[in-house]
């Protein structure tokens, strides 16, 4: 410092501000560049030669129990039923013709492997696609029905990610980023544009679903240019979160794994372009676990009659979730439907578990004495609440453990029944929010048992209603034991039931009476060799 700094320390306070106000300045000239920029390209994107403007639907059944105007972008309606064509699409058409003439590589989960193989096919180029093993068969089908050459390898996006690189330099393919990418991110951003052409009324917030983040990348540049009072929210599962926790840190966050259920975002590293435009642009994030997607699923297929991939559904349990927690009222939300590439034999394990993550059922574990009349009382004081499981296996002389899945209608109301059932005097364990138990337990309630003497086996169909099994119970000689039951909401018109019962072998013509006065159809199951081995 020199005389005349020490002399006019407030010059020197001003140069500061200067170079500060500078700083700012010239980052605000940067960040309207980049908007502009973005805008001009989204408006300029070659993206309808192979892509629809996919409809805005108003989610009638959904906007009702939520109490919002809720309306789905449903991009799930493309030709190849994910938005992801949008961005592969745009990219590739700006390619050089060598570009072209060299042929195409990219790494996918497999909706922008879609993307790329159907736009290799309209340009005539090569298409090689790099998968995850994890990737659903039914996306890695799509991909060779198209033309596409399918690569397997690694078990996420960064694994396929990894080796597609390498393909690039050994095969000197010209490289197709799955979102971070400009002319990608452009290409998404028209996803945007339509929402805001389609609904020019005033919204309050739009739900995107976030994997690399080129989607949200793309719409929210754009609709913060021309609607900045519109929240922007990004939705990602709670185990594959990486943009959210990259914004958070200040840099981008690689995480050591990710979940696999939705695999569409199942994403460990973000793109640096599109952590940037995230950062600039998007309000918030909200988590969501796979029993909400699982939810959100179902309640697009009630609405829409579409069946949506888990990534296809985030956006939705997003909005969902947001809603509730900000006590929403009234608010119109969007949220994109990005995919439908689903594997038809996910949809058993998105039943089971779309009544939990909807609030829809309540799992119990029961203890109840080991007498005559114990399950009479006990569905008595179930009373006309809808069973969705019933699981009993007898095997202790004093104590019964019953397993007991009842229809609910929010979620706060697993801890009222559980306190009815305390009432009544079972001791009671709620096992709603049980992981094991809603995964496995409730699969493997059973097994053999020493004190079945005199057990019959029985399959039974009861019409699908409350009070059957109360019949059922009522009709039974108080000298019958039941010692084991196995009931589980199918959806059907009729409930398949298993039941053990002992009868002692004198009372078989009152047992044939019983069988015969009941109404039900029933078929007996005592000789059955898997009774004999497992039961």
């Amino acid at each position: 410092m020199d005389a005349s700094d020490a002399a006019h320390p407030p010059r020197k306070r001003a140069i500061a501000c200067v170079n500060l106000f500078t700083l700012l300045t010239l980052r605000h000239a940067f960040l309207l560049t980049m908007a502009t920029d973005y805008l001009k390209r989204i408006l300029t994107s070659k993206v309808y030669d192979v892509a629809i403007e996919s409809p805005l639907e108003f989610a009638p059944q959904i906007s009702t129990r939520i109490q919002n105007k809720v309306y789905l972008k449903r991009e799930d309606t493309q030709v190849v039923f994910s938005f992801k064509l949008r961005g592969a699409y745009n990219k590739m058409a700006n390619l050089s013709a060598e570009e072209l003439k060299r042929g195409v590589i990219a790494a996918s989960a497999g909706n922008h492997a879609q993307g790329v193989a159907l736009s290799a096919k309209r340009l005539g180029c090569r298409a090689v696609i790099v998968m995850p093993t994890t990737t659903p068969m039914v996306k890695v089908k799509a991909v060779r029905a198209l033309g596409g050459e399918t690569v397997l390898v690694g078990d996420s996006f960064s694994d396929a990610y990894a080796h597609a690189l390498e393909l690039e330099k050994k095969e000197k393919l010209t490289f197709v980023h799955p979102f971070d990418d400009p002319d990608v991110i452009a290409g998404q951003g028209t996803v945007g544009m339509e929402i805001l052409r389609q609904h020019p009324n005033p919204i309050d917030a739009v739900f995107v679903p976030i994997g690399g983040g080129g989607l949200i990348s793309g719409v929210a540049a754009y609709i913060k240019q021309l609607r900045p009072e519109t929240k922007i929210i990004g939705v990602q599962t709670v185990d594959s979160d990486a943009m959210a926790r990259s914004v958070k840190a200040g840099r981008r966050v690689e995480l050591s794994d990710v979940g696999l259920f939705s695999d569409g975002t199942a994403v460990k590293l973000v793109g640096s372009e599109t952590y940037k435009l995230t950062k600039q642009y998007v309000d918030d994030f909200v988590m969501v676990n796979t029993d909400e997607i699982c939810a959100s699923i179902k309640d697009v297929f009630q609405d829409t009659r579409s069946v949506l991939e888990p990534a296809g559904a985030l956006a939705l349990a997003g909005a969902k979730r947001y809603a509730a927690a900000n006590k929403l009222k009234g608010k119109t939300l969007v949220a994109i439907t990005s995919g439908a590439n689903m594997n038809f034999d996910r949809l058993r394990f998105v039943a089971d578990r779309a009544d939990v993550g909807e609030a829809r059922e309540a799992l119990f574990a029961l203890t109840i004495p080991e007498k005559r009349g114990s399950f009479l009382r006990l569905c008595e004081t179930i009373g006309k609440r809808s069973v969705t499981e019933f699981n009993y296996r007898i095997s202790d002389s004093a104590n019964a453990q019953v397993f007991v899945g009842l229809q609910i209608t929010s979620a706060g109301e697993p801890e009222r029944i559980a306190g009815m059932f305390v009432k009544k005097g079972f001791s009671t364990l709620d096992l709603t929010s049980n992981e094991m138990a809603k995964t496995h337990l409730r699969y493997m309630v059973g097994g053999r048992s020493a004190l079945t003497e005199n057990e019959v086996l029985y399959r039974f169909e009861f019409p699908e209603r409350p009070g059957a099994l109360t019949k059922f119970l009522s009709s039974m000689s108080p000298a019958w034991n039941i010692s084991l039951f196995h009931y589980r909401n199918q959806g059907d018109d009729y409930g398949r039931v298993l039941v053990g019962m002992q009868v002692p072998p004198g009372d078989k013509k009152a047992f044939k009476a019983f069988l015969e006065s009941l109404g039900y159809p029933y078929w007996n199951e005592t000789e059955n060799p898997a009774y004999r081995l497992f039961l």
